[in-house]
């Protein structure tokens, strides 16, 4: 009875137990059969793209940048194709021992490995990300040789190179490699691709133009992760090419002029305000930039006294000096305030009534009675010290105001400055304290507050040598579109200063002639041997001031305490084309050390059009 009582509660035991699992294997089923529903059915094409997508991406492709010329067609910035090694950190399972191993083999460096950090956030994982740029064709075949890196591979790219190095580097500018403050300046989609960009000159100011549009390609991998296929889908568009308004000819002369000094020289042209020249030296290799500079010569150039980067043409304010002397004769004559005949007593000295200080002239023996147009061919001090108190700062401060002194000239160019054109008004403003009579008279020889750049002063004399028409200069001439023809873009702005009597004008552009041909001019040296006709202005301006009885002996002084030298001109005279400044730091005498140079650069420009002439 025991047994059979045994028997069947061991057969309701395994019964209870079969149905369970019957239970929980139809209830599993059940699961295992919805899930697949899932998947097949519901969510069908979420998963097919998902599995696709494991198989195919979409990457931007960079577009080539737009190449610079100068205005005869010469190359002055192009790319080069060369070799980069990438990383897609999808297909590393440990990218930093790769990145180590990668070190140890010498094919990156420390910084490549800090760069790659620092912007990997910009970049989806499975995006190809650059770690090493422009690499020498043995490298190329080392790596390839190894083999041993999976998710690191070798692409093709185009290279930014400046062919002639250094010069016209203030102008042209460089690339660099794109930090984040400034990737967010850009269009996202269009720059997704893009690790350079223009960070100075024209190539930060055309970025734009430069840059061209991004494409799109999509790429499928094999299950190893090697790429088997790529299609294009939206092809990259170029950027444009740019034709600047530089002649490169004058360029390398300027700098060649400048070598070994601090200084600027700068032509524009009369008739349109196009920049022939912008030059500013010491001048630096932008090809260090491209790809990242190295620790010696980022030193070199942060430690340099002479601050290389510092674009002396646009950015560098300096007094004047006596170059400003011509707007002043002008203002006094349209004002009334003097006539091509009133004259001027120069003893050596000025003295205001009831004041002890001496104002002294350059010349210590002084000029004797001298007009406008003397004082402007000896440079006389006394004259201008005299027609300024007659003036008074606040009319003085108008008539310059005109040639844009005070203000930035709007080149195409980033960073320029403005200088200072003093007023009562200004000194109020920006010293809280009052204007002294003493101030007007140096502010009438282009000293004290007032300081202008190279580019202003250049803009102010092809104002004056056209009779009143101020141009805004520019750099960019010409554009051009991938398989399109040069198109000269007009962007001639201009503004006409008022003329209240034109042989005003002719008296002081006269007085600039007998600088350079008068026996006393104190460019005389000059028109020897001059095959066109010039007019100029030379300055000396002082970098500090000197006690009205001490003599300014050079030698007594350190270097950048000696004063700065300057010229001012444009040619020919009577149809101009061209107007020049130029400014050398501490070098001294402007008729001695700036004048010489300007007759070098002007000389290429016009020996270009005589042989122009002769071959047309």
């Amino acid at each position: 009875m025991d047994s059979i009582s045994n028997t069947q509660l061991e057969n309701s035991l395994l019964s209870s137990r079969l149905k369970l699992a019957l239970i929980f294997i139809f209830l599993l089923t059940s699961v295992l059969l919805v899930r697949i529903y899932n998947l097949q059915v519901v969510n069908h094409e979420f998963y097919q793209e998902e599995a696709l997508g494991n198989q195919m991406r979409s990457l931007p492709i960079t577009p080539n940048r737009g190449k610079i010329y100068d205005r005869n067609g010469i190359l002055l910035a192009t790319n080069l194709l060369t070799y980069q090694l990438t990383l897609t950190p999808e297909k590393v399972d440990n990218i930093s021992k790769t990145l180590l191993q990668l070190e140890r083999l010498n094919f990156i460096n420390e910084n490549d490995i800090k760069a790659y950090y620092k912007k990997r956030k910009r970049f989806l994982k499975f995006h190809n990300i650059p770690i090493k740029h422009n690499l020498s064709k043995a490298k190329v075949a080392q790596f390839l040789v190894s083999n041993q890196f999976p998710g690191v591979d070798i692409e093709s790219y185009f290279h930014r190179v400046y062919p002639h190095e250094s010069s016209s580097v203030h102008a042209l500018g460089y690339v660099s490699r794109m930090n984040k403050k400034e990737s967010l300046l850009y269009d996202k989609e269009n720059y997704s691709g893009t690790l350079f960009v223009g960070k100075v000159g024209i190539e930060k100011q055309y970025e734009n133009l430069l840059h061209g549009r991004t494409g799109v390609k999509q790429i499928e991998r094999n299950v190893s992760g090697r790429v088997v296929d790529t299609k294009i889908i939206t092809p990259a568009t170029a950027g444009k090419n740019l034709y600047l308004s530089l002649d490169l000819d004058m360029q390398k002369k300027a700098e060649s002029a400048l070598k070994g000094k601090r200084g600027s020289i700068v032509v524009v042209d009369v008739r349109n305000g196009e920049v022939l020249t912008l030059v500013s030296t010491p001048i630096y290799n932008p090809n260090w930039f491209v790809n990242g500079i190295s620790h010696a010569n980022y030193n070199q150039l942060r430690n340099s006294k002479d601050i290389p980067q510092l674009n002396r043409a646009v950015q560098g304010l300096y007094p004047p000096g006596s170059t400003v002397k011509p707007m002043v004769a002008l203002a006094g004559l349209e004002e009334g305030v003097i006539t091509n005949k009133s004259k001027t007593f120069c003893p050596g000295y000025y003295k205001l009534p009831n004041v002890k200080r001496k104002f002294n002239d350059w010349k210590r023996t002084g000029h004797g009675h001298v007009d406008v147009k003397d004082s402007l061919a000896q440079s006389c001090d006394v004259f201008f010290y005299d027609l300024a108190n007659k003036m008074g700062i606040d009319k003085l401060h108008d008539n310059l105001d005109l040639f844009n002194f005070g203000r930035k000239t709007g080149i195409d160019i980033p960073g320029e400055q403005g200088g200072i054109m003093p007023s009562k008004s200004w000194k109020k403003i920006n010293r809280n304290e009052p204007w002294y009579l003493g101030e007007t008279l140096i502010a009438g020889i282009g000293q004290g507050f007032m300081t202008s750049s190279p580019l202003q002063l250049a803009v102010a004399t092809a104002a004056l040598a056209n009779k009143g028409e101020i141009f805004q200069p520019t750099l960019l001439k010409a554009t051009q579109s991938p398989g399109d023809s040069i198109l000269t873009i007009d962007n001639k702005r201009s503004k006409q200063i008022p003329i209240k009597d034109i042989h005003n004008w002719e008296d002081v552009i006269e007085g600039m002639k007998m600088t350079i041909y008068a026996p006393k001019g104190t460019a005389r040296r000059l028109n020897k041997g001059l095959t066109y006709t010039l007019a100029g202005k030379t300055g000396t301006a002082q970098v500090f001031g000197l006690d009205p009885e001490e003599q300014y002996i050079a030698e007594k002084y350190e270097e950048k305490l000696r004063d700065h030298a300057l010229f001012t001109g444009f040619a020919p005279i009577n149809n101009p084309e061209i107007a020049i400044a130029i400014i050398v730091e501490n070098a001294g005498s402007g008729s001695s050390k700036a004048a010489p140079l300007a007759r070098e650069v002007l000389d290429v420009y016009f020996n270009k059009q005589l042989s122009n002439r002769l071959t047309q």
